[in-house]
């Protein structure tokens, strides 16, 4: 498949052109497209699989798998070693006659998994063994000048080095084949700068080793801003004879240094001369920063003892596998600043250089990762990738660590070579195991992580830990884990299990999304990024403004303690604002006011107060917001706390009086009370209501309460007129109806439930009330509370207090279509809800505080682990005042932390001022 004359002409005169302005920068020809949004078509034949063997054209960059070709394998697949699909790729392109006095280098920045490379026939170099790494071939000898070239690759899925094949392609991800990363030809002059490694330090001094091919007089280099003004002197050494590399130093005057909060960078230009002449410029971006590892004590970024909030982060899209682009890159690095995240891990492989540039432009500290997964390289193919790795990512500020492998894949003769090779000698990590003085255990129960922290001597940063799985982990249990990872010293922080869904594309499945089963859906973001409650969870947790919790009473003056937890940020360089809000009993918001505060002068790690000056008539409000932004003006978090609270609210929507006659009838066991249009039907042995109807028809809400692991053992019910009120109640006795219920009717047609119970054990999963609304039959609810996600016992924070509107709806996370929030689930802090159903609607008020609103059941998980393991009521709409936590993928909910116990109440022997008290208002007077 030739490229037509006119398009090999009308680019060879480009080429022309621009290599002949500035001959002294080498240039970059891309051949293939520049990542997943710009591709070029090349010809390809693959030879098993879905469309093999036929030529065709194939987008490159990409994973064929993606594009309809071969087949499709997760990393435990052992079927992937039978067919061994192999791809080839042909591409044809002009070389202009002025480059034949050039160096000129063929770059892969990442192939899977053997690549061999022929340039008109001939092989460029050896096979490159190895998916993740860039690496490049000298073909000035192999080209055609002025004519076309034709490239060849073949390339094949399953490598042939089976060191390679147990790091790389045995792992627990999606594991694909091709040319993934850009290719492009590298256009130097022939003596030319080939290697800059810079170390550049928190105090100033500059040092970079420089590797010179050819024979040149000089080297000259000179440190400017961004801006492009110049500091520090310029440093200079001669070259003598063959001398291929020289060290050049330097030092400038309290640089501005890089860091996750203010990630300062420069640019330093090194200029090769011969005779006097420029004949090649090197522009590398730095940044001066320190890191250092003090045994028994941390990890010192800058010289302050970093607490590292981390996630790991897979190479990922849906559509192009681990093709992805810059675009992707500042998204991702976004998403995880908008966590409050300062750090980052390369799980398990190095990542396109685009997404460390992001890291370094936007500030985020990178453990970067020889690819290892239970297994490792042989050496010599190990050193040799190690050497590309290095090559490619060593002069990016944002890598603070490197780690060698990953849970076992981890060959102890490469840690040398890290240290060879690192002019900045940044520390060497073993995820999951004790190296160095960094224990960095995998998802270790709460007890035995909390253990560590106080009895150990090592530094503790799990490198992996609360591994998500559909809803459980990431946020859930994080909380308690973070309070003792805060507050310990030997504490290094941790990187949560993991960033996204890894959901492929699937062509052979109708381009539905495939997590293989639930080995994918371990995200705290979508295959396509949307945000699960989790995101929202660790945003708060993982604040760098910490505020102390403060109950908003009356005598509220206004104050609240705070805490900066940034390393390097006053908090009078960021921004606060307050809001105060209410709502109307029909969710509309009647009014609003808001100001700004003064930054309070607190320095890192330090405590103090902020003033909030509020108007006069601020208890008229019901809900206070804070929100407060970075110095880049980005939100950290808007806190939410309650003005009045739910009794209060109540009481502005409770009408209990009313013109209505009550009236009622009893029918052998049931009870039948009429007030006005509506009628309601109630069991008389155990008080539930049975049916509901109004001047429309039949409300399906029905056969509760029912309480929730406590004993049904409401009886003795005794019918009474209370002046207009009907009260129908049962009557308390210590060794038989020690629960207690009674129903008040109102002559507004109000219908009030108040119910003491003692839960049936001092440890339970949950306590409360269960009701009946067949799911057919919901559409939508619009509720006062925190949302608009749900809530564990051990995942509580992130949620906003306001009014919310959920549209039913049966997603479950981690799973197509990946719609949040979710509607299933425990709600928290309900003040009241409007339930609509087809054909109705009603509400449900509350004085009382802490109530969940549970809305049915979420579908059963396969879970191999029983970890997970959902624990819900039974009935479908709930009034609860205990909930459960959720587990992790590897943990039950339980050993994530205190908060993910079961509950503990004691009933002190029935004693009644013991029991616990709910009481409901319901309104089924039709709602419009």
């Amino acid at each position: 498949m030739k490229r037509p004359i006119v398009y090999i002409c009308f680019l060879f005169g480009l080429l022309c052109l621009f290599f002949t302005s500035q001959a002294q920068e080498a240039k970059r020809l891309y051949l293939s497209g520049t990542g997943k949004d710009n591709r070029v078509n090349w010809e390809f034949y693959c030879t098993g699989g879905a469309h093999a063997g036929k030529w065709t054209s194939i987008p490159v960059p990409s994973n064929w798998e993606l594009e309809g070709f071969g087949n499709y394998n997760y990393g435990f697949d052992k079927t992937e070693q039978v067919g061994k699909e192999e791809g080839l790729y042909k591409y044809r392109f002009p070389v202009p006659k002025k480059w034949k006095t050039q160096h000129i280098n063929i770059v892969f920045e990442g192939v899977m998994t053997d690549a061999e490379v022929k340039v008109n026939g001939q092989l460029a170099g050896p096979i490159h063994q190895g998916a993740y790494y860039a690496f490049k071939y000298d073909i000035s000898k192999l080209l055609h000048y002025g004519k076309e070239n034709v490239l060849e690759v073949k390339v094949s899925k399953h490598s042939a080095n089976e060191s390679v094949n147990a790091a790389e392609r045995k792992g627990d991800f999606w594991i694909f084949g091709g040319i993934f990363r850009p290719v492009w030809l590298e256009v130097l002059p022939q003596p030319h700068i080939a290697r800059v490694s810079i170390n550049a330090l928190a105090n100033g001094a500059f040092e970079s080793l420089v590797k010179v091919n050819g024979q040149a007089d000089r080297i000259q280099a000179q440190i400017y801003t961004l801006e492009g003004k110049a500091v520090g002197n310029v440093m200079q050494q001669s070259l003598a004879g063959d001398q291929a590399q020289i060290r050049l130093k330097g030092h400038i005057e309290k640089p501005l240094l890089w860091s996750a909060e203010f990630p300062h960078r420069y640019e330093v230009v090194f200029d090769l001369y011969d005779k006097n002449k420029l004949i090649h410029r090197v522009k590398q971006r730095f940044g001066f920063r320190t890191v250092e590892v003090k045994q028994r004590d941390g990890i010192y970024v800058n010289g302050v003892k970093m607490k590292f909030k981390g996630v790991n982060r897979h190479s990922f899209w849906p559509s192009s596998g681990r093709t992805t682009s810059k675009a992707l890159s500042i998204e991702d690095v976004e998403l995880m600043k908008a966590m409050n995240m300062n750090a980052v891990r390369m799980s398990h492989y190095p990542p396109d250089d685009h997404f460390l540039e992001v890291c370094d432009s936007l500030g985020l500290y990178v453990m970067d990762e020889l690819a290892g997964w239970h297994g490792h390289y042989d050496t010599s193919t190990g050193t040799k990738l190690l050497k590309e790795m290095m090559i490619h990512d060593e002069n990016h500020p944002s890598i603070v660590l490197w780690a060698n492998g990953n849970e076992g894949g981890h060959n102890f003769d490469l840690d040398s070579i890290f240290l060879q090779e690192d002019r900045q000698q940044r520390p060497v990590v073993h995820p999951w195991q004790l190296f160095g003085g960094i224990e960095t255990q995998h998802y270790r129960e709460y007890n035995y992580g909390i253990g560590n922290y106080d009895h150990g001597k090592d530094i503790v940063m799990p490198t992996e830990f609360l591994h998500g799985m559909y809803d459980g982990g990431h946020g859930a249990g994080l909380e308690d884990y973070w309070k003792h990872m805060w507050s310990e010293p030997l504490s290094a922080g941790g990187f949560l299990w993991d960033f996204a869904d890894q959901g492929v594309v699937r062509k052979d499945k109708k381009d539905s999304i495939d997590t293989d089963g639930n080995r994918g859906a371990d995200g705290i973001v979508g295959p396509y990024r949307e945000k699960e409650g989790s995101f929202y969870a660790i945003k708060e947790i993982w604040s760098p403004v910490f505020i102390e919790r403060r109950e908003i009473t009356p005598a509220f003056d206004g104050v609240l303690s705070i805490e900066n937890r940034y390393a390097f940020t006053n908090l009078n360089q960021c921004s606060f604002t307050w809001k105060l809000k209410t709502w109307s009993g029909d969710g509309v918001a009647t009014d609003s006011v808001s100001g700004t505060i003064t930054s309070p002068d607190i320095k890192p790690f330090e405590k103090g107060t902020l003033h909030i000056t509020l108007p006069q008539n601020w208890r008229n409000y019901q809900v206070l917001y804070l929100t407060v932004r970075d110095p880049y003006k980005k939100e950290l978090f808007t806190w939410s706390f309650p003005v009045q609270i739910p009794k209060e609210v109540a009481s502005q929507l409770i009408k209990e009086e009313g013109t209505n006659k009550i009236t009622h009838e009893e029918r052998d066991s049931l009870l039948l009370v009429h007030i006005g249009a509506l009628r309601l039907t109630l069991n008389k042995q155990n008080g539930q209501l049975l049916q509901v109807t109004n001047g429309k028809g039949t409300i399906p809400f029905h056969d509760g309460p029912v309480l929730q692991q406590g004993i049904n053992n409401f009886g003795n019910f005794q019918l009474h007129q209370d002046g207009a009120k009907l009260v129908f109640a049962s009557t308390f006795d210590k060794k038989t109806n020690y629960n207690t219920l009674e129903w008040t009717f109102f002559p507004s047609g109000l219908v009030k439930l108040f119910v003491r119970y003692f839960p049936g054990d001092y440890f339970t999963d949950y306590v409360g009330l269960n009701f009946s609304l067949p799911e057919k039959e919901m559409l939508r609810v619009t509720y006062m509370g925190r949302g608009p996600y749900r809530v564990w016992k051990n995942r509580m924070k992130g949620q906003s207090l306001g009014v919310w509107d959920k549209a039913y709806n049966t997603s479950e996370t981690g799973e197509a279509p990946w719609l949040y929030p979710e509607f299933k689930g425990y709600h928290a802090n309900l003040y009241w809800a409007r339930i609509k159903t087809k054909n109705h609607s009603f509400k449900v008020i509350t004085p009382d505080e802490d109530i969940f609103l549970r809305l049915y059941t979420p579908a059963f998980k396969e879970d191999p682990w029983k970890n997970y393991d959902l624990v819900f009521p039974s009935g479908d709409i709930s009034f609860m005042q205990g909930i459960s936590g959720i587990g992790t993928k590897t943990q039950k909910r339980e050993n994530t932390g205190p908060m993910g116990m079961k509950n503990i109440f004691y009933d002190y022997e029935k004693d009644p001022t013991r029991a616990k008290e709910l009481t409901l208002y319901f309104d089924f007077n039709e709602q419009e």
